[in-house]
């Protein structure tokens, strides 16, 4: 395997006295999908904050391409290649397409002194880059709170790639959707992936991480069993390892096996 875009080497962070990260290593490849998953409150948000720049680790060394990384903000990360899907997706309903797809991006072009917004550029390539993640819009003046929720997520992932991502990281995507709309944003998880991007798939659901995922990291209270390959790990194990399978156990036998 070639070497990883991020190494995330025994990072730990601290909140006061709260160790929300207690040592977690973990790297990300090009054209891979790497799932992590765990619980609420098992440190997944922490964790891709710290890789996007948003938190400064505590200890432990993060690497980019080979070289200590140490972003002052969440702009450098994504200068620098790592671009992140949050829940919330950071779009406006009442917007068209086309106008969220460039948000913070607009194309600009002159009429003497005067600087406008390049429509028909930018409708172009929201329809270009669309089709290509397999969403057919009516138009790029479609309003976004038009779309279900599932496009409105391959909109954020095709903004992200067309700027340049190395690395996606994708927070909890298809937590809120439905059964074809998962399917459309595991398909879209997919393409990217074959376009050679890293994509960190943050989940607590196994099977849609064993649907497109390459490998496999659990956290469990700020702590990582370590990375499995998808030959090497069955959900079962990845169920039982992201509730804490002795905890669990320990319950069963308490309550007389009725968990």
């Amino acid at each position: 395997m070639s070497q990883p875009i991020i190494q995330m080497k025994n990072i730990e962070k601290h909140f006061g006295s709260v160790i929300a990260l207690a040592g977690v290593s973990v790297d990300i490849h090009a054209g891979e999908c790497h799932c992590l998953l765990g619980d609420n409150g098992a440190g997944k948000s922490t964790f891709i904050k710290t890789m996007s720049g948003v938190h400064k680790p505590t200890k432990g060394e993060i690497l980019f391409e080979g070289k200590p990384l140490n972003f002052a903000r969440p702009r450098d990360a994504i200068e620098a290649g790592i671009a992140t899907v949050y829940q919330d997706l950071a779009m406006i309903p009442l917007m068209s397409v086309s106008r969220n797809f460039f948000m913070g991006n607009e194309p600009i072009k002159k009429f003497g002194p005067i600087s406008m917004f390049d429509h028909e550029y930018a409708n172009e390539v929201t329809m270009t880059e669309m089709r290509k993640m397999g969403i057919n819009l009516r138009g790029p003046d479609q309003a976004v709170g038009t779309l279900s929720g599932g496009e409105r997520q391959t909109v954020a992932i095709a903004r992200a790639v067309h700027f340049g991502a190395k690395v996606l990281i994708l927070d909890e995507p298809t937590s809120a959707l439905g059964v074809r709309q998962t399917a459309n944003v595991l398909s879209t998880i997919d393409k990217v992936r074959a376009q050679g991007i890293g994509v960190v798939f943050i989940t607590h659901n196994v099977r849609h991480a064993m649907a497109v995922g390459d490998r496999f990291t659990v956290l469990n209270r700020g702590k990582t069993y370590g990375t499995a390959m998808k030959d090497e790990v069955s959900p079962e194990e990845l169920q039982d390892m992201m509730a804490g399978g002795q905890e669990l156990a320990t319950l069963e036998g308490s309550l007389g096996g009725t968990v």
